[in-house]
């Protein structure tokens, strides 16, 4: 697979013993990110699904409305750059120097300052549907069964798996399932998505700002994640595993 490689290791054991074998790993791959000419982004990723990785970053940065607001999107042909061109503008004036982020060293271009979140709509949500949704969590996700050292991220409508992503960032999974929505025209206002990941308080804004009205974790949320959720109506349900969830 393109996105592994087997590595000599060595096995070293209390007793001063130990084996010699090989582990299979994750390559990074660092994809530059233009928009409009303007450097915007660079993200370390898994190589799979960067067209997915773009449309939906900047859909959760709220740099596009929908998919359509993309005019064309390119990739070099060793997929390390991107190129995206918008019907809109964007002002150097828009952009501060490189921050970066808490997730596999992605720099990050882009204003702090962006277009305010929306109170998402109140939507049914069935506890069989987030079980339903532990159960198969994992399932065909070849690169963490192969590594553990991927975050996974699951696209799913009442209970039902539409997109499985995978990636070394929480944040990058999360952009591919949103991506993959729009560009298959998929309604976010109808979906729920399940993470491996923890939940601060960036994962949260991410989630609010596609429109996804549920987010669900195998992990925790911090108490500045909690106090957004509620501000803009998310169901947060974290700590979710066979036999209970925490509803926040």
């Amino acid at each position: 697979m393109e996105n592994i490689n087997k590595l000599e290791m060595s096995i070293i054991y209390p007793d001063g013993k130990s084996d010699q074998g090989e582990r299979d790993v994750i390559s990074e791959h660092e994809l530059t990110v233009t928009v409009n000419e303007i450097t915007l982004y660079r993200i370390v990723c898994i190589k799979d699904y960067l067209k997915e990785l773009v449309t939906g970053r900047l859909f959760t940065d709220r740099l596009i409305e929908d998919r359509d607001d993309i005019s064309r999107l390119f990739f070099c042909r060793y997929e390390k750059e991107a190129s995206v061109f918008l019907k809109k503008e964007i002002s150097p004036e828009d952009t501060i120097g490189p921050d970066l982020t808490c997730c596999s060293g992605n720099r990050v271009y882009v204003a702090a300052k962006k277009p305010g979140l929306k109170k998402l709509d109140p939507c049914e949500l069935k506890k069989e549907w987030v079980f339903e949704l532990v159960k198969e969590f994992g399932k065909g996700t070849r690169l963490h069964e192969l590594t553990s050292a991927v975050h996974i991220c699951i696209l799913a409508r009442e209970g039902k798996k539409l997109f499985v992503s995978e990636d070394i960032g929480r944040h990058n999974a999360v952009d591919k399932a949103v991506g993959y929505a729009l560009l298959n025209g998929i309604p976010l206002s109808e979906c729920m998505l399940f993470t491996s990941g923890r939940v601060p308080v960036d994962m949260v804004e991410k989630v609010i700002a596609a429109g996804i009205p549920v987010l669900v974790s195998k992990s925790v949320p911090t108490q500045e994640s909690v106090l957004l959720s509620h501000e803009f109506g998310l169901t947060l349900i974290c700590r979710a595993w066979p036999d209970r969830f925490e509803l926040y």
